[in-house]
């Protein structure tokens, strides 16, 4: 008998110690972001992702699933509010007592302004040429400007937008001007590889017990970003002094950061579409600057693109900045990379 109750005392202790070992519980907002966290996890548990593939993150409204997810989770992992508005507020409501870690207002990231007008100024390609002070990925130190100062009234996109609910029935009130940083740092290679670092960081002090792991996994995953970085300058480089233009800036941290400028954009942003004038503008670049590709995205008018393409040249192609067609996981994030400069470069 004693035999007995000291052999369920011990499988009650194991149960409890089980218990506690149990890794955090993470949430992240878009799926370069959520292969990053699921990099350091990998072998420990698995993240989960708030806002689905193909879905704009600038207005969205959280399924039932996901808010549940958010409720869940421990850790939050989000770009800023500049490419979510919305997702603080929800956050807030949902899971209050979870850490909420702003990747964009890390020390170490390194952020751009938004680009104005349909023409990118060659100011930014000749400060970017500079290799004084530059950094692996070829940054200078001109380029490294980071405000510290949450600007809430920036966005990701122009003019007005229609409302949307979220989770909890608020609105998301999204119609902010396209100014202050540019939130899509995770098409900066470096950026990355200090977002691993920076999730594997705050998984240690949740979980001490998994640290090695997540910092040996953390290491895997720059290793494996740098490979892919190595393949996508080989790729670019017989294409680097060709002409394009996107559909809308969201590419300027990858074009930098593999020295392939784009000439301008024919959209301001992705939360509506372009004035009938911006869009001439862009046709005129097109025709008048010897443009080779104009680049569409998939979530997005395919006319506006014909209609900038109409009587030129240019050949066009589709890239995503979100990669809305790779498969979810640790090997998302590199995969991005690729995809983009194979991409591009097929268009030439």
């Amino acid at each position: 008998m004693a035999r007995r109750f000291a052999a369920l005392v011990i499988a009650a202790t194991m149960g409890i110690a089980t218990a506690r070992a149990d890794p955090p519980r993470v949430a992240t907002d878009v799926a370069p972001v959520h292969s990053l966290a699921a990099q350091v996890m990998e072998g420990v548990g698995k993240p989960k992702l708030l806002i689905r593939q193909g879905a704009s993150p600038h207005g969205y409204s959280l399924r039932p699933s996901e808010a549940q997810a958010l409720q869940d989770a421990d850790l939050v992992f989000w770009v800023s509010e500049g490419l979510t508005p919305w997702f603080e507020r929800s956050r807030q409501s949902l899971a209050p007592d979870a850490q909420s870690i702003e990747l964009l207002a890390s020390d170490a990231t390194r952020v751009h302004a938004y680009r104005e007008g349909p023409r990118f100024s060659d100011d930014t390609t000749e400060a970017s040429s500079d290799h004084a002070g530059d950094d692996e990925f070829g940054h200078s130190e001109h380029d490294h400007r980071h405000d510290h100062g949450h600007d809430h009234g920036q966005s990701h996109g122009a003019g007005d937008q229609s409302q949307q609910p979220d989770a909890q029935g608020g609105d998301h009130g999204s119609g902010h001007a396209h100014s202050g940083k540019d939130p899509h740092a995770w098409l900066d290679p470096h950026n990355a590889k200090a977002w691993l670092d920076l999730i594997a960081a705050r998984l240690a002090e949740a979980d001490p017990a998994n640290a090695p792991t997540y910092k040996a996994n953390a290491r895997a995953g720059k290793a494996a970003i740098d490979e892919a970085v190595q393949e996508v300058d080989t790729l670019l480089e017989p294409v680097r002094a060709e002409r394009y233009v996107v559909f809308h800036d969201a590419y300027q941290y990858y074009e930098r950061a593999f020295d392939i400028p784009a000439a301008g954009a024919i959209s301001l942003g992705d939360a509506s579409d372009p004035s009938a004038a911006r869009v001439e503008a862009a046709r005129d670049l097109v025709a008048g600057r010897g443009v080779s590709c104009v680049y569409a995205e998939p979530q997005y008018n395919p006319g506006l693109v014909a209609t900038v393409l109409d009587g030129t040249k240019a050949g066009t192609a589709v890239i995503d900045p979100l990669g809305t067609e790779l498969e979810l996981g640790p090997s998302f994030y590199p995969a991005l990379l690729r995809d983009l400069g194979r991409r591009m470069a097929a268009c030439f």
